[in-house]
């Protein structure tokens, strides 16, 4: 197989010296060491898809780091590979929105586009198949990530297209392949569909008088039930009683009288302390 070689020196190129530069400004001078999962990205890339040992070093010493560190960042993250592999990098999510979806297919169109089976790579080294978790693009499931880009809204025949497509040295538009937007809904909008209407009433028709171009008002809103919608109102029996055994305690007064809330007044109580 044609992969990158292992090497055992490794440094970025000049002409990546301006995209390093523009990642670097993301961070405080004391905390570029967060740059390191982008810097290890570039590395691969670079590299044909795979990081050797050099790589890693240099990147740890690119950012005054440990080696060690860089390391576990390289090992613990999927999209980092330490071994050998395809310069292409299908993923295929499987994770269950996607799988709900039909992940399975996409799985099987990978595998007959590219004669491989997953976590293998080509015999030309180009490309390399795997399986993903949650690509975060549940809305438009199934999908693939193929290098920087997301193809998504697949099913078989759209996924041996976008395969096709790359075998021939093509980019295919990345984004849903299913024409949508995005990932707005398919089909016609249904809500926001007028500016400053709500989408709970009709539309009702307009006054004579009025400008076919004023806005229309949105309807009264509706106060939704909240706790203390559910308490009760100061002015009931129980809470006029409550509020004067709660002054009593407050100014001292209650002594050893025995509380008694009525939930029902006018009805005669007769507490413990009344029948001692």
């Amino acid at each position: 197989m044609s992969f990158a070689p292992d090497v055992e020196t490794f440094s970025f190129p000049d002409e990546l010296r301006p995209e390093i530069d523009r990642i670097l400004a993301k961070y405080p001078e004391a905390r570029k060491q967060s740059a390191v999962m982008p810097l290890l990205h570039l590395a691969q890339r670079q590299h044909g898809g795979w990081l050797p040992k050099a790589a890693l070093d240099h990147v740890a010493e690119f950012l005054e780091m440990p080696k060690i560190r860089v390391y576990e960042v390289a090992s613990f993250y999927d999209m980092y590979n330490t071994k050998p592999t395809g310069r292409v990098q299908v993923r295929v999510c499987t994770t269950t929105p996607c799988w709900l979806c039909g992940s399975d297919d996409i799985v099987r169109a990978a595998k007959d586009t590219l004669g491989l089976e997953i976590g293998e790579s080509s015999e030309d080294g180009r490309f390399f198949l795997r399986e993903f978790e949650c690509l975060g693009a549940c809305c438009n499931a199934p999908m693939m990530w193929i290098d920087d880009d997301y193809y998504e809204d697949l099913d078989y025949a759209k996924a041996v297209a976008v395969l096709e497509a790359l075998k021939r040295g093509e980019t295919p538009e990345p984004g849903p392949q299913s024409g949508r937007k995005g990932s707005e809904p398919k089909g016609e909008r249904k809500t926001l569909v007028e500016a400053g209407r709500s989408s709970r009433t009709p539309k009702q028709p307009e006054a004579a008088t009025q400008p076919s171009s004023a806005p229309v008002p949105d309807e009264t809103p509706v106060r939704k039930g909240r706790p203390e919608d559910h308490q009760h109102e100061p002015t009931d029996p129980i809470a006029e009683a409550a509020d004067e055994q709660v002054g009593k305690v407050k100014n001292g007064s209650l002594g050893d009288e025995a509380v008694a809330i009525d939930p029902e007044p006018g009805r005669t109580t007769t507490t413990k302390k009344d029948a001692d």
